[in-house]
C-alpha cells in the first residue's frame, strides 16, 4: 500500500463554523443522573411522534434529566438502537465542493455535478440532485440572493448554521406547522428561559442573518414558519444550538451538521453506553443517506438509560464540565464527573519512584499527589503544573493554526510532546493525548512522496502512543478506538522505503527490539492490528452495518495482508526445502 493511498483516504479535518467537531455531539438540556429506572420515572406518551424508535426502548421523564430514552429489554453492545435519516443536514461551507449535498458521500472519481443556478451545492449525479430538489428548490433562490448581496467572495455562501436553520424552517413550512415532523422539531429542548448573557450576542447575530436568508421583510411573513413573536425566533435558534449533532464522514471526520429530534432525546454522560455515528452502510440506497445511527458500545440492561456523550470525553474533568456548561447550559452529574476519589487516567502521571503505579496530577487546589500503588509523593509539583499549563497553551495554538500554517503546528507538537512526556504524564493524560493525536495527524499530512523511513516510523510510533492513551479512557469498541487502530494498521502496511536487511541472525535479533519492526514481523503486526480494528469497528459502528464503511475497508485490507503473509510463509517453506535438499546433495 502506498502512502498516497492512505493520505487520500484521510480527509483534511476542517474546523466547523458553528459546532465543536466531535463524533458524539447530541442534544439535551441535562445529563443522566441515574442509570437504572426508579419509582420517580414516568413513561412519556409519544402521541405518534418518534416512530423511528424501536420497541426495545421507551421515552421516560425523570426529575434530574427531563426526557430520556431507556431500555425496555437488554441491548447488547454492537446493536444499532436507532437508525434514521436526520431531519436536516448540511455540509460545512468549506466542504460543499468536496461532498455530495444530498447523500454526503465524497466526490466520486468522475467528480461532482454543480447546481447551475445557485452554483453553491454539488451532487454525485442527477439522482442525488433530484432527491434533494424538494428542499433545495427553496434554498436555491435564497442562496442566489445572498450571493448578490455579499460584499465579498468569502461570505458569498452563508454559514452552515444559517443554511441548516433555513432548511429546518422551510421544511416545517412545507410539511405543515401541525405535522408530526414539525411537532418533533418544536419538541426539542430550548434554553431561552435560562440562556446565559454570554449567548445574547451570538443569538442576536444568528437571528439577523437567518431573517435575511429567509428573505422576509416584516414580522408577519415569519408566521408561515411558525414564528409569531421574537421569543419564537429565539427558541428556533436555541433548539438548533442545543440539539445540533456533528455530521461526520464514515471515518469520523467532521463534514457538517445534522439535526434529529429522536436522537436529541438521548441524554449525556461522559462515560456513555452509546455513540452516534454515520457509518455509510453498504445496503442503504443513496437517497436514504446520510444514515444516522445510535449504536450501543456497552451492554445495556433493562431499565438503564441510553446515554451518549456530547463532547470529547478524553478531556479532563474540569474541561468537560466547563464545555458542557458553556455549550449546553448544565452541570454534568454523570458517574465519571461525580467520582472525584478515584484515579482518572485523563489526569494521571507515572509514579516518581517508577514502581509501575500512577499518581493523580497535582493541581493548584491540591498540589499533594501520591502514587496510588506505593504512596510515593510527587516532589516536582511546580514543574508538572508548568508543563500542564504550557502544554495546554501549545495545544490551543497548534490546533488553531493547523490548517493555515501546518509547519508551525507540527513544530509546536514536536517540541511539546517530549516536554509533557518528561514531566511524567501518562499517554492518556490531557493535554498529552490530544497533542499526540494532533501530532499524528500532522505527520500524516506532511509525509513526503516518496516517504522516508524515519518519517513513516515516527508516524507509526506516534499512532501507537495515541492508541495506548485512547485505550485507557475509552470503552473497548468505541468508534474512535476502532478508527485509530485501523489507521495504525494501514500505516504498518505502507511499503517500507528502506526495509532492514534480515539475512543475518543478528539482524533478526535486532529487529525484535525495534518498534516498528521491519519486514515480515511488521506485516504480522499490521495483520494483528487490523484484526483488532475490525473487531472494535463491528461494535462501534454496529455489527449489522458490518462495522460501517471503515469496517468494510479494513476487512478488504485483511484479505490482502493475509494473502501477502501466506505468500511469505510459502516462500519460507520453499527456501527451507531447498536448503534441506542442498544439504542432502552435499
Amino acid at each position: 500500500m502506498s502512502f498516497s493511498d492512505l493520505q487520500n483516504e484521510r480527509q483534511n479535518r476542517q474546523p466547523q463554523s458553528f459546532v465543536k467537531p466531535t463524533s458524539e455531539t447530541s442534544s439535551s438540556p441535562s445529563n443522566s443522573g441515574t442509570s437504572i429506572a426508579s419509582a420517580s420515572q414516568t413513561v412519556v406518551s409519544a402521541d405518534g411522534l418518534y416512530q423511528v424508535l424501536p420497541t426495545l426502548v421507551e421515552i421516560r421523564q425523570t426529575p434530574s434529566s427531563g426526557r430520556g430514552i431507556f431500555a425496555k429489554e437488554k441491548i447488547s453492545r454492537g446493536s444499532i438502537i436507532i437508525s434514521t435519516k436526520p431531519h436536516v443536514n448540511v455540509l460545512s461551507t468549506k466542504l460543499l465542493d468536496a461532498f455530495c449535498s444530498a447523500c454526503c458521500a465524497p466526490a466520486p472519481p468522475t467528480g461532482l455535478k454543480r447546481c447551475t443556478r445557485c452554483r453553491a451545492l454539488w451532487y454525485c449525479n442527477a439522482a442525488c440532485q433530484n432527491s434533494d430538489w424538494t428542499m433545495h428548490k427553496h434554498e436555491c433562490s435564497a442562496l442566489q440572493k445572498w450571493a448578490k448581496s455579499a460584499p465579498n467572495e468569502d461570505v458569498a455562501i452563508p454559514s452552515d448554521a444559517i443554511r441548516a436553520m433555513g432548511r429546518m424552517l422551510t421544511r416545517k413550512k412545507v410539511e405543515g406547522l401541525d405535522s408530526i415532523w414539525a411537532k418533533e422539531v418544536d419538541g426539542m429542548q430550548s434554553h431561552r428561559s435560562s440562556m446565559p448573557t454570554s449567548a445574547f450576542e451570538s443569538h442576536t447575530q444568528l437571528s439577523h442573518f437567518l431573517v435575511k436568508y429567509l428573505g422576509v421583510s416584516s414580522p408577519y411573513e415569519l408566521a408561515q414558519y411558525g414564528i409569531a413573536a421574537v421569543a419564537d425566533l429565539v427558541d428556533v435558534i436555541s433548539r438548533f444550538v442545543t440539539n445540533t449533532v456533528t455530521l461526520t464522514a464514515p471515518d469520523l471526520t467532521p463534514i457538517g451538521i445534522a439535526i434529529s429530534p429522536p436522537i436529541a432525546l438521548i441524554n449525556h454522560s461522559c462515560d456513555p453506553n452509546t455513540v452516534i455515528v454515520f457509518p455509510h452502510a453498504a445496503d442503504v440506497p443513496s437517497k436514504d443517506e446520510p444514515l444516522m445511527q445510535a449504536v450501543a458500545i456497552k451492554d445495556i440492561s433493562p431499565g438503564e438509560e441510553v446515554t451518549a456523550s456530547y463532547i470529547d470525553t478524553t478531556l479532563h474533568r474540569l474541561g468537560r464540565l466547563q464545555m458542557l456548561k458553556e455549550s449546553y447550559n448544565f452541570d454534568c452529574q454523570c458517574s465519571l464527573c461525580s467520582d472525584t476519589t478515584g484515579l482518572d487516567p485523563r489526569e494521571s502521571m507515572w509514579c516518581p519512584k517508577s514502581c509501575g503505579g500512577m499518581c493523580p496530577v497535582p493541581t493548584e487546589e491540591n498540589p499533594l499527589a501520591r502514587c496510588v500503588k506505593c504512596k510515593a509523593a510527587v516532589s516536582s509539583t511546580d514543574a508538572v503544573l508548568d508543563a500542564l499549563r504550557v502544554g495546554q497553551e501549545a495545544l490551543d495554538k497548534a490546533a488553531s493554526v493547523q490548517f493555515a500554517d501546518i509547519d508551525k503546528a507540527k513544530q509546536l507538537t514536536s517540541n511539546m510532546n517530549p516536554i509533557l512526556t518528561s514531566a511524567g504524564l501518562t499517554p492518556s493524560c490531557h493535554p498529552l493525548l490530544a497533542m499526540t493525536r494532533l501530532h499524528q495527524s500532522l505527520l500524516i499530512a506532511t509525509l513526503p512522496h516518496p516517504p522516508t523511513q524515519d518519517h513513516l516510523d515516527e508516524t507509526i510510533r506516534t499512532a501507537t502512543k495515541a492508541i495506548t492513551g485512547l485505550s485507557s479512557v475509552l470503552t473497548e469498541g468505541h468508534p474512535i478506538r476502532g478508527i485509530a487502530l485501523a489507521e495504525l494498521g494501514k500505516l504498518l502496511i505502507v511499503d517500507e522505503p528502506e526495509p532492514l536487511d534480515l539475512s543475518s541472525p543478528s539482524a533478526v535479533e535486532e529487529n525484535k527490539k525495534r518498534y516498528p519492526p521491519s519486514g515480515p514481523p511488521r506485516l504480522k503486526l499490521a495483520y494483528d492490528t487490523l484484526v483488532r480494528a475490525r473487531n472494535e469497528l463491528l461494535i462501534g459502528f454496529g455489527s449489522a452495518s458490518d462495522g460501517g464503511q471503515v469496517g468494510r475497508d479494513v476487512r478488504e485490507c485483511l484479505v490482502r495482508v493475509e494473502a501477502e503473509v501466506g505468500t511469505w510463509k510459502e516462500g519460507v517453506k520453499e527456501a527451507l526445502a531447498d536448503s534441506s535438499r542442498l544439504k542432502k546433495v552435499g
